[in-house]
């Protein structure tokens, strides 16, 4: 991760007199750096004690600017790691694609970290949900999406036993849903889920993200042209790295 000093230049035409707030004025400055790539993504900037000494600036000042930034989703302010720009907001359109594919689009760069991979007997919860009796053998998943090296997304899912020849090293390399297409599945429908909470100790260390921040949820039934359930998803995303776009159309 890189440390990056911001050009003293960028702040060289501050109105300290003017109607204009300082703070505006300066966080409006940085932004610009950052969309213009001056600031590349996942860098550290200076804290708000360096910053505002080498500017002259007071330390609210310099935190407000700061905040403005955080508002927007341009830099995230993370305990231990001090001020990152983000690495890049994923929006993923609501369709029947999987994570991998839809970073794969946005020229995110996926990749993927298994954690675990296991044929488990179906408890009462997975065989409801899946349509399957109790204690029917599932595979079981939970795998640590990243995007563009940033951890974005920690899954889980529970699949059919016919998906139990899908093996870890195969989802290092390719998105679930690809191995299941490969294997003749066809998803048609899903019914899913969307909502926050606050994250687990778990979560918090694998997305790498800070106390008061929650996590985006998405959980998820897809089913076959058949009707059949064929996935049994549960999905924890960071908010800063990561939107889910809806379209509404009035029926």
């Amino acid at each position: 991760m890189t440390s990056v000093d911001i050009p003293s230049e960028l702040f060289m035409d501050l109105d300290r007199s003017g109607p204009v707030p300082l703070y505006f004025q300066l966080a409006s400055r940085l932004e610009t750096a950052i969309l213009e790539g001056e600031l590349p993504p996942g860098s550290r900037i200076e804290n708000e004690l360096a910053l505002s000494g080498r500017l002259g600036l007071s330390r609210p000042t310099v935190r407000r600017a700061i905040q403005e930034l955080v508002d927007k989703g341009l830099i995230v302010r993370r305990r231990g790691i001090g001020t990152q720009v983000v690495q890049g907001r994923s929006t993923r359109k609501m369709g029947l694609t999987g994570l991998y594919d839809d970073l794969s689009q946005d020229d995110k760069h996926p990749s993927t970290k298994p954690l675990l991979h296991e044929v488990v007997p179906a408890g009462e919860k997975t065989s409801a949900q899946l349509g399957i009796p109790v204690g029917e053998p599932v595979l079981h998943l939970r795998r640590l999406r990243f995007s563009d090296g940033a951890p974005v997304a920690l899954m889980e899912n529970f699949l059919p036993p016919e998906f139990a020849t899908i093996t870890a090293e195969q989802l290092v390399q390719h998105g679930l849903y690809q191995l299941m297409r490969s294997q003749g599945a066809t998803m048609k429908v899903a019914r899913q889920t969307i909502g926050a909470r606050h994250p687990s100790p778990e979560e918090r260390r694998l997305l790498q993200i800070s106390r008061p921040d929650p996590v985006l949820t998405m959980d998820r039934v897809a089913y076959d042209h058949s009707g059949r359930a064929i996935d049994l998803g549960h999905h924890a995303y960071r908010p800063d790295l990561y939107n889910i776009e809806v379209t509404v159309v009035d029926r």
